[in-house]
Formats: C-alpha cells, structure tokens, sequence
C-alpha cells in the first residue's frame, strides 16, 4: 500500500514536531550552564559572557572522575551477565522450545509489568539483611534481575523466528546444543545482541533511582544517581546544577549518536518479527 503525499507529509511534521520538544530542554540547559554562577536566568538567554569554566568546576566539584570509574565498572558488572543469562534464556524459551517455555515467557512478560517503585523498598530491607547494602553490588544486582524481562523478550523475539532447518542440520552434523548454541545461532544473533548491550548499558550509566536509595557513599553510585547529592549542595546555583547535568548525559548521547544505526535497525527488526 502506497503512503499519501498527506499522510508522508504528517508524519514528517509529527517527527518534526517531537524531535523539537525532545531538544528543547537541552538547549535550554545548555544555554543556562553558560550563565554566572550563582545567576538565575529567564528562558532561552544566552549569557553575553558564557562561562564556559562552569564545566570545569562542575566536574572538579562533583568528582566526575569517581563517579565515571564508580559507572564504568557497575555497567561492566551488569551488561555482560545480563546478556549472557538472557540471550541463553531467549534461545531455550524462543528457539528450542522447552518443557513450559510458555509459561517462562508468560512469567517474564509480566515481570515488565511490575511497577519499579513497588518493589524498591523490599529490596532495601533484603540487601541490608545481605550486607551488601551501601556498596556497587546493591546497584549491580537488582539491575540484573530488573533487566531479565525486557532482555528474555528481545532475545526471544530474535531466537523464535530462526529457521529450525538450521538448527537440524547442525544437528546432523554432530552439533551438541551447546554448540548449536554457540557455533550456530550466537554469530547470527550479533546485532539484536550488540543493541541490547548497548541500550542496557546507557540504561545502566543513567540509572538514578537504585543508585539513590541502595547507597548512601555518592563515590559508590552511578553519575546519574550522584546528581541527587549534587543537587542537595548546590540547588541554587542552577549554572553549576545544569553544567553537571551535561556533564552526566554527555557520554550516553555519544553512545547513541555513534550506534543509532544498530539501534534503529534492532528496533525496526523487534517490530516485525515481535
């Protein structure tokens, strides 16, 4: 079926319209991170002298280089283990078709459906009762388990629509399940793969809430969730609050302005195969 010329021209004008609303808040940022330090500023004004030194003394004075090791290592700590236990799962839920697998699949859609704040407070109490609170692991491992339904499902989507002629004539071959797994579907399964890693660890560097409650020390938390302690000693300086913002999300901004290509293609390939 043929799009409209009004119907192409519509959906430029809502795209236009969105990408406008999504980046008109940084812009504004921007700009107020350019003012005096301890100014206030009206609206979109851009300072007649931008300070530029904002960003260096957000970044001295929130320790960004503590927070980015304190980042850097809780994603490598998430990331790889959540892509492992759900590209694993997604295969033997959505490929080899076990024994319950559609009840595993129902489990997994409905943990999506669970509400984040809902549970929180539960995990306070475990992780204190397991000593772990107050330290990475109190990020890490709710972060893993929080990821499980969302990553199972976009495995799963990828691995259910393999053709199972492959799987049978590696299996003619010799091929144990491991190694069907691992010599046959992995290599194929490397952009829904690379993607979930990807949009897992941009999730992982921003997360605010887990890093807020489960730790008390800020060098222990992420960079996003550092903000909160950042906020509370410099709330009325708004440049330096907005300096430090940018200073946060810059590095998931590179992520995505690097690999939009992967992203797009894994999303547009989850809604047609889904």
């Amino acid at each position: 079926m043929k799009i409209g010329q009004g119907e192409r021209w519509g959906g430029r004008a809502l795209l236009t319209m969105l990408m406008i609303i999504t980046i008109l808040p940084l812009v504004s940022i921007f700009m107020t991170a350019l003012h005096p330090s301890g100014t206030v500023p009206n609206g979109f004004e851009w300072p007649e002298d931008p300070q530029w030194g904002n960003f260096v003394e957000a970044f001295n004075v929130a320790n960004m280089t503590i927070l980015m090791q304190s980042s850097t290592f809780i994603v490598l700590a998430v990331v790889p283990l959540s892509l492992v236990i759900s590209t694993m799962a997604g295969f033997a839920i959505g490929h080899l078709r076990i024994p319950g697998s559609r009840l595993l699949l129902f489990l997994f859609v409905f943990g999506l459906t669970l509400p984040f704040t809902g549970i929180i407070v539960p995990i306070y109490y475990l992780e204190r009762d397991l000593g772990i609170y107050n330290t990475r692991l109190a990020i890490a491992l709710p972060l893993i388990g929080l990821y499980m339904p969302f990553a199972v499902y976009w495995m799963r989507a990828h691995f259910v629509n393999m053709p199972g002629e492959i799987s049978e004539a590696a299996r003619v071959d010799g091929a144990t399940t491991w190694g069907l797994f691992w010599r046959i579907h992995i290599p194929i399964a490397r952009a829904p793969i690379t993607s979930l890693g990807i949009l897992m660890s941009v999730w992982t560097w921003n997360q605010f809430l887990i890093a807020l409650v489960l730790v008390e020390d800020p060098t222990q938390r992420t960079m996003a969730g550092a903000l909160g302690a950042f906020q509370g000693h410099y709330a009325t300086n708004v440049p330096l609050l907005c300096a430090g913002t940018i200073l946060i999300l810059l590095p998931t901004l590179i992520i995505f302005i690097l690999f939009q290509r992967q992203i797009i293609n894994a999303l547009l390939q989850g809604s047609v195969k889904g």
